[in-house]
């Protein structure tokens, strides 16, 4: 059985830093040209300098005319995108009943319009192609609830949604969709998380760092590398058959 990916070209959005660099790293390994894209130029060339079948461009998931445009660049230079993972995220916390308008719209813009715009321009090459490999990166807040995120939830519950919508459309042309739904991973941002519990509750980093642990049943945080694993899979001739599905990368926390 081969986890070898089934393209030559990838596209993995916030691809900077955490879990997108992960993947790309795992994607270039594996012999894929990737195409890691994200706001910051610097943390985009720090990625690149890592590999040399990596590399960057600026660009803001959640600006259309932004994402067309990369994959006009890309393409032109690298071929068509095989691999399309939509990774880009944020996240913040409060109250439902003290989050504003603009927090809200701001959170749904990165995780679930910029998933849409993220794989959107893919779409019709891949059906005339009769192949392709779309992950989208969700979190366990797509599949359970969680207090203090709602915007978080509701927009991770909405790339799952997208998910399963693109794959029923896609079921026959060769192209499978999937999601990965990682619990806490390691990464800048659970260190912001951790942040925020030390502000507003007193606790230590080790103490709040524990808490958060303790969510998954295994006692532990999710590594990136678990994630773009399981992501390299998906992108495999092995997971043909694979589509439609959520899968969480929880240490059992979600299913």
């Amino acid at each position: 059985m081969s986890v070898t990916p089934i393209g030559k070209h990838a596209l993995v959005t916030g691809g900077g830093s955490g879990v997108g660099r992960s993947i790309a790293l795992a994607l270039a390994e594996a012999g894929v040209n990737v195409t890691i894209c994200g706001r910051r130029e610097a943390a985009l060339a720090e990625v690149a300098s890592e590999h040399d079948r990596i590399s960057g461009l600026v660009a803001d998931v959640t600006d259309e005319a932004d994402m067309i445009s990369l994959y006009e660049k890309a393409e032109a230079a690298r071929g068509p995108f095989d691999i399309v993972v939509a990774n880009a995220g944020l996240s913040g916390s409060a109250p439902a009943h003290k989050t504003t308008l603009t927090d809200w719209r701001r959170t749904l813009d990165v995780n679930l319009t910029g998933a849409f715009l993220t794989v959107k321009p893919a779409l019709t090459g891949m059906a005339a192609r009769k192949t392709g490999r779309i992950v989208f990166v969700a979190s366990t807040a797509g599949l359970k609830g969680y207090a203090y995120v709602a915007p978080y939830v509701a927009a991770k519950h909405g790339v799952v949604g997208l998910m399963r919508a693109l794959a029923v459309e896609t079921a026959k042309s060769g192209i499978t969709v999937n999601a990965v739904c990682p619990g806490f991973v390691e990464t800048d941002m659970l260190e912001e998380s951790v942040r925020r519990i030390v502000e507003k509750t007193g606790r230590s980093i080790g103490e709040a760092r524990a808490s958060l642990a303790a969510i998954n049943p295994q006692g532990r945080f999710i590594q990136p590398e678990e994630v773009a694993a399981a992501v390299l899979w998906l992108c495999s001739d092995a997971a043909r058959s694979i589509t439609g599905q959520a899968i969480s990368v929880s240490g059992g926390e979600t299913w």
